[in-house]
This record gives C-alpha cells, sequence and structure tokens, in this order.
C-alpha cells in the first residue's frame, strides 16, 4: 500500500510541478503583454497629440491662405476665420484669468 500511495504522491508532485511551471509561463506572457498595452498607448497618446500639432497646423494655413489672398475674393469666409480667431483668444484669455 505504501508503494502505491508513493506512486500517487510522485505523480501528484508532477502535476503540481507542471501546474506550477505553466503558470509561470503564463505570468511571464502576461507582464511582457501589459508592457507591450503599455508601449502602444503611449505610442498612440504620442500620436493624438501629433494629430492635434497637425490640426492646428493646418487651421493656421487655412487662416494665412484665406488673410493672404486678393481683397474681394471670400470676404465671408475671411470674416468667418476672423471670427473663429477671436473665440480662440477669448477661450484663451477665460482659460487664463481662472
Amino acid at each position: 500500500m505504501d508503494s502505491k500511495h508513493n506512486e500517487i504522491f510522485t505523480g501528484l508532485r508532477q502535476r503540481i510541478k507542471t501546474i506550477i511551471s505553466l503558470y509561470e509561463e503564463q505570468k511571464s506572457k502576461n507582464n511582457e503583454l501589459r508592457k507591450q498595452n503599455q508601449e502602444l498607448n503611449e505610442k498612440i497618446e504620442k500620436l493624438e497629440i501629433k494629430l492635434d500639432e497637425l490640426d492646428k497646423k493646418y487651421e493656421n494655413l487655412k487662416i494665412s491662405k484665406v488673410l493672404s489672398s486678393v481683397p474681394g475674393e471670400d470676404v465671408h469666409e475671411t470674416k468667418l476665420q476672423v471670427n473663429r480667431i477671436v473665440r480662440e483668444i477669448d477661450k484663451c484669455i477665460a482659460l487664463l484669468n481662472r
């Protein structure tokens, strides 16, 4: 009977070692994936900032194009752009006054 119990315990120990090994392997993979996820989130954040900067540059380019156009052309568009600029300045002033 002792021999049979020893075999059972040995088999059980082996299975536990296998489970622990698999757990450690999955834990390592999980840590790698978390790190990769964090890196990708940082990259997304940087790209969003860059996109915002490019949008602002594009808007500025549109404004400068409208303002530099021949007088009489797109007067309505020029007025709209100037109004947008004034609103942006007003927002900035309001934020600074807080």
